[in-house]
């Protein structure tokens, strides 16, 4: 089973692992709520290194991603980011990922760990048209996140970062960076103004043997701050507050972006010519096709994965992610429900082991940072 970098550094931390999408992976160091708590309130440090990162370059490398993906990604700054879908022919969505242009013919595809090997193949095969190469460098690449509202002031502090640019550093714009590490060893890293928590924050991408380096170099620094590591556990519950999908839960190859809330990710206005996916989603899903929607429990008791979605006639729908939410005190979830019952107000009950659990549709995200 792969291990990340950073395995050495997590087991010295007391972290307990996982199996995530065939990695060894933290799942906490301490206490879910604790690491949660920090991100909102300070910092948090996540290893993301099991996440897929694909290079797509050549001169028509951004006419290439037109067609393959679901967005314009020829429409993009240098420097910036784009959330995109790879969608199947049939318009379900097979991943869903964060395009960077990181040059004129230059785009760094990042790609959920499980579905690494499914995107690549897919861009290899419907760039074959078109002047570019499609590699996969996940092997390449570590992935870094450090979360939270105190994550600039942090990053400003960590010795031997070089970050020209940084005053300019908007959401979802990207910029590279070199960092010297304590043995004088220059390292580039390209920082993006991304993540998944709902919060301000930042992601390094670098090479394998950098990684350590700079994770110590970050925690040192924000020690102080009360910045802590934090794994997948409360990475999973503060992007359920933020009301961002997760692959495999929310979105999969059988769900129409517009049944996620993501038809405005497809361009189907502004890009010409054909994609993938492109006449199936015109098309749109079948009749009574279920929509996502936030769901608001009453008490302390948490619809999760799987569980039914009633209303007074029998099942309605399904819970795809659900927990009590650490930031907001009462249970949230997301579930796909009958169209007919996606406005906000609807009342619902969750079958939570058995029992009917009160629930009310509201809309997404559950939560948002101060200054959004």
């Amino acid at each position: 089973m792969p291990e990340s970098p950073l395995h050495a550094i997590h087991v010295a931390a007391g972290a307990a692992f996982t199996d995530f999408a065939g990695w060894q992976m933290p799942v906490r160091y301490s206490s879910d709520l604790a690491e949660h708590a920090a991100v909102r309130t300070a910092a948090g440090l996540f290893d993301l290194s099991h996440m897929g990162e694909i290079l797509v370059v050549g001169p028509q490398a951004a006419e290439a991603l037109d067609y393959a993906l679901a967005g314009k990604l020829s429409a993009i700054e240098q420097g910036q980011a784009k959330y995109s879908l790879l969608l199947s022919p049939e318009g379900g969505i097979l991943d869903d990922l964060i395009v960077y242009r990181t040059g004129d013919d230059r785009f760094l595809v990042v790609a959920n760990a499980s579905n690494r090997e499914v995107v690549a193949r897919e861009l290899r095969e419907r760039a074959s048209g078109f002047d570019c190469l499609v590699e996969d460098e996940s092997d390449d690449i570590a992935l870094l996140a450090l979360q939270g509202p105190k994550s600039e002031e942090i990053l400003r502090n960590v010795d031997g970062f070089d970050l020209p640019g940084l005053d300019d550093l908007t959401y979802y714009r990207a910029i590279p960076c070199t960092y010297l590490d304590e043995h004088g060893r220059s390292h580039n890293v390209l920082v993006a103004r991304t993540g998944y928590t709902g919060e301000d924050g930042f992601e390094f991408y670098l090479a394998p043997d950098a990684a350590p380096a700079l994770w110590d170099a970050i925690a040192e620094t924000g020690a102080g701050s009360g910045l802590v590591p934090a794994g997948l556990a409360a990475r999973d519950t503060l992007r359920l507050e933020a009301g961002m999908p997760l692959y495999g839960h929310e979105l999969g190859a059988d769900t129409f972006p517009v049944q996620a809330g993501l038809g405005r990710v497809v361009a189907l206005k502004t890009k010409e010519g054909d994609f993938v996916g492109r006449a199936a989603v015109e098309a749109g899903p079948p009749a009574g096709a279920p929509v996502l929607v936030g769901l608001r429990a009453e008490g302390k008791r948490a619809g999760r994965a799987g569980y039914e979605v009633l209303d007074s006639e029998g099942r309605v729908g399904v819970v795809t992610s659900g927990a009590l939410s650490p930031t907001l005190g009462y249970p949230i979830a997301m579930a796909y429900v009958d169209a007919a019952l996606a406005e906000p107000g609807t009342h619902v009950d969750i079958d939570v082991r058995g029992s009917r659990v009160p629930a009310t549709v509201t809309p997404l995200p559950f939560y948002k940072k101060a200054d959004s």
